[in-house]
């Protein structure tokens, strides 16, 4: 199973508060639960001044409390250890609450709403144990059996590390959170109580602060005309709506809820996220209820809401269930013609604030349907299915499509705005996620609501999900070389280290076999050392086992018995993944090609073009391009060899420019997005094309090939600054516009990896070779790329 927020993931939105729908009382007759504790209050960092219990009626008539208390446990009772009392008095309102005051400390700077009971309880913030007790008789049991055989107790919750705990403790609580129950009662404190933002509440529903009672908001009040509520912040009531679909799993279970009856504004979306946290709502999908709640804006994994968009949600819900059984309200058809092909207003800066025109931009189309369930019928796939859960299609069939039904990406003002992602609400135990390849149809019908996702943007989260149709597409074989073509691929090879399975090394093996029809060079990128990223900060650097099982394997599929040569980097210099030191290297067939091997390259130093007595060389071989250069820090640096061929010379050069990453999304909020890893690649680009003109002033019939994940379109700044008055070619550009691409990122068939060739090189044929990147199951995520020519002079 899987959602948008990656199970496992931290969850940062505020889920403190209570959500109930008829639930089971912890002993017979009990009305009066436990709703929330916080033991927080006054220590460093804290808001609020004091700590809290606040308690709940969940019946439908006033639950008396006279005579009764609440009692405190430390973590983990020893000799010695007792409960400590605070009387209760009064009566909770059906439905109410009822706030207990406990210890104030020295910090914080909010008090507490006034309570309806006091005490001097100085609770931990972390851990401990929490019983309302049906009499003010200290409590003796110091075990969680004991407690559980005690009838005064009406119930417990213990929290943290709590030895005396229902079944198994609530999260841990600290100075800033506390631990709230969710609306369930399974006498199981892990179950029933989910760690979040204190929200005191006291039985006239006053809040911390003096906040003003709810708001009574419909739904499209809520979402409003921008990206970020109107509301946000605030409590709301009166919260009415259908219940249209549920996630049930993962640590971001909820639901979502349409209003039937829609205001006339096209810019508010009808459709809400309720969040319920790790515990699965009690509702059911055709439920009408009424709601309230705090509105919040969610950024998924985002603690600083730097860069990408925010959902829309209702946490701390209560609600009521008013009627069951009812129609859905329709979804939102999404015909090719429905999303608009512009993005987003441009310039836009951060389009947060801005008023939403979703007859205009894809992306404000989008957001005016956040939380809104749309459908989509016989959708191509764009994207395959990932290791997430997730697919990409396209609602815009004709638009930039590829020979293989893929989505082509040619320029930065061109977005391809009909990719849309799916992902899946059905439990994966009832139907496993479909893997599917680009070019295939997802048929019939997918219907389910929008949510935002930072991974890949507006999802389609499927309540129903269609059928994956076959596209047929096959992994493609290149030809072989002719006796007098020399054949030059580049393969990134996915982290590839000695540490991983023999399938891995078998897969990339047959591609380099059976469908590069074994070139005479290969240009590897992502090497990494012989025990991998295991070895973070071990010193171990050497990757040459990871070849010799990697040439092996090649061997054993039927290929040549290839060399290699490569540099080992420095330890914790070259990026990548933290300890696998991945690098670039060659293969090469010993039997077609020779390598001149010239002493003395290392990580540090820098190859340089040597002319001596009219024939130019390297001064080492293999050897690093200026590898001090600042533009290489945190990054791969490239490798120059000297091969002879035919008795010609050929200067190959393998490259692994920096990632994209720290790049804002193409669906955030700031448009058009500012891409700050080009600066370095630039950089890259530069030192790497002045080694290219030493080369070329030396000898400008020279026979030059640049490989390798440049990380970089065709079209950017530093793919131009390597082709800038034709010292190079760039041959992907060469193709026509639907066939360049070698890698496939949120739905868009784009390029990274590039083959660059002077002009030297004679009847150049060149073929990106697609065995990877269109499939759900890959070996690389990158596709190789090959090119055959007759040396020049």
């Amino acid at each position: 199973m899987t959602s948008s927020r990656r199970i496992g993931a931290l969850i940062l939105g505020t889920i403190a508060g209570l959500s109930f729908a008829a639930p089971v009382s912890a002993t017979p007759g009990t009305q009066a639960l436990i709703g929330e504790v916080y033991g927080g209050g006054g220590n460093t960092g804290a808001t609020l001044t004091s700590d809290f219990i606040e308690l709940t009626n969940v019946g439908a008539t006033a639950a008396g409390l006279d005579g009764w208390s609440v009692q405190y446990l430390t973590t983990s009772p020893g000799s010695g250890s007792k409960w400590q009392v605070t009387p209760l008095s009064g009566a909770i309102a059906p439905g109410g609450r009822y706030l207990v005051a406990e210890a104030a400390g020295a910090g914080g700077t909010v008090p507490l709403p006034t309570a309806d009971a006091t005490g001097g309880i100085a609770m931990a913030a972390g851990s401990g144990t929490v019983a309302l007790v049906r009499t003010t008789t200290v409590l003796t049991c110091l075990t969680a059996a004991d407690c559980a055989a005690d009838p005064s107790i009406a119930d417990l919750v213990g929290y943290g590390s709590a030895a005396v705990r229902e079944t198994a403790p609530a999260p841990a609580a600290s100075n800033t959170t506390s631990v709230s129950r969710t609306g369930a009662d399974t006498d199981d404190n892990s179950a029933d109580f989910t760690a979040g933002v204190p929200t005191p509440t006291n039985g006239k529903g006053e809040t911390a602060g003096g906040a003003t009672p709810p708001t009574q908001a419909h739904i499209h009040d809520i979402q409003g005309t921008t990206r970020i509520s109107p509301l946000k912040g605030r409590k709301v009531a009166g919260v009415t709506g259908i219940v249209t679909a549920l996630r049930t799993f993962g640590s971001s279970r909820g639901f979502w809820m349409t209003d039937p009856r829609p205001d006339n504004d096209p810019r508010t979306s009808e459709g809400l996220f309720v969040f319920t946290g790790a515990t699965t709502p009690k509702v059911s999908v055709g439920d009408a209820i009424t709601a309230s709640g705090l509105v919040s804006e969610y950024y998924q994994d985002d603690p600083n809401n730097s860069v990408h968009q925010s959902t829309t949600e209702l946490t701390n819900p209560e609600w009521t269930v008013d009627s069951s059984g009812n129609p859905l309200p329709a979804p939102a058809v999404i015909a090719p013609d429905t999303v608009p092909d512009a993005l987003a207003p441009q310039p836009g800066g951060n389009i947060e604030g801005l008023p939403l025109e979703p007859a205009r931009y894809a992306l404000d189309f989008w957001e005016a349907h956040e939380g809104e369930e749309v459908t989509i019928g016989d959708a191509r796939v764009v994207g395959p299915t990932t290791a997430y859960g997730e697919l990409y299609v396209t609602t815009k069939p004709d638009q930039r499509a590829t020979g293989r039904g893929g989505t082509v990406y040619l320029g930065y003002d061109q977005a391809n705005t009909g990719v849309l992602k799916v992902e899946s609400l059905i439990p994966f135990a009832q139907r496993p996620f479909p893997a599917a390849d680009t070019g295939d149809t997802l048929a019939g019908i997918t219907t389910g609501p929008v949510e935002y996702d930072r991974y890949g943007g507006y999802t389609l989260m499927a309540a129903v999900l269609g059928e994956v149709k076959s596209g047929g597409i096959r992994r493609e074989v290149t030809r072989r070389q002719r006796p007098d073509e020399l054949a030059v691929a580049t393969y990134n090879v996915e982290n590839l280290s000695f540490m991983d399975d023999q399938d891995k090394f078998d897969r990339l093996a047959h591609g380099i076999v059976g469908n590069l029809a074994s070139p005479d060079i290969v240009t590897l990128e992502e090497i990494q050392d012989n025990n991998g990223a295991t070895g973070k900060g071990d010193g171990v650097v050497a990757a040459d086992q990871t070849l010799q099982r990697f040439v092996d394997a090649i061997a054993a599929a039927g290929g040549p018995r290839y060399s290699w040569r490569e540099i080992d980097p420095q330890d914790l210099t070259d990026g990548g993944q933290p300890g696998g030191n991945i690098r670039v290297g060659f293969l090469f067939n010993p039997a077609r090609v020779s390598f001149v091997d010239r002493p003395g390259g290392d990580a540090t130093t820098a190859v340089s073009v040597v002319r001596d007595h009219g024939r130019v060389h390297l001064s080492v071989s293999p050897g690093r391009v200026d590898p001090g250069n600042e533009a290489w820090t945190d990054s791969r640096k490239p490798l120059a060899g000297e091969f002879v061929f035919h008795g010609r010379r050929v200067f190959v050069i393998a490259n692994h420019f920096n990632s994209k990453g720290g790049d804002q999304p193409v669906h955030g909020r700031y448009q058009p997005p500012t891409r700050s890893s080009e600066v370095q690649r630039e950089k890259q680009a530069h030192v790497l094309r002045g080694f290219v003109d030493q080369l070329l002033a030396a000898d400008r019939d020279a026979n030059v090939v640049v490989a390798g994940d440049l990380n970089d379109y065709q079209f950017s700044p530093a793919v131009l600054a390597l082709t800038e008055r034709g010292a190079l070619t760039d041959l992907i550009a060469t193709l026509p516009p639907s066939e360049r691409y070698s890698y496939v990122y949120e739905g868009n068939s784009q390029v990274l990896d590039h083959i660059l060739v002077s002009a030297a090189p004679r009847r150049v044929d060149y073929d990106v070779v697609h065995i990877n990147a269109e499939f759900a199951d890959q070996a690389s995520d990158h596709d190789p790329q090959i090119v055959r020519f007759r040396p020049g002079h």
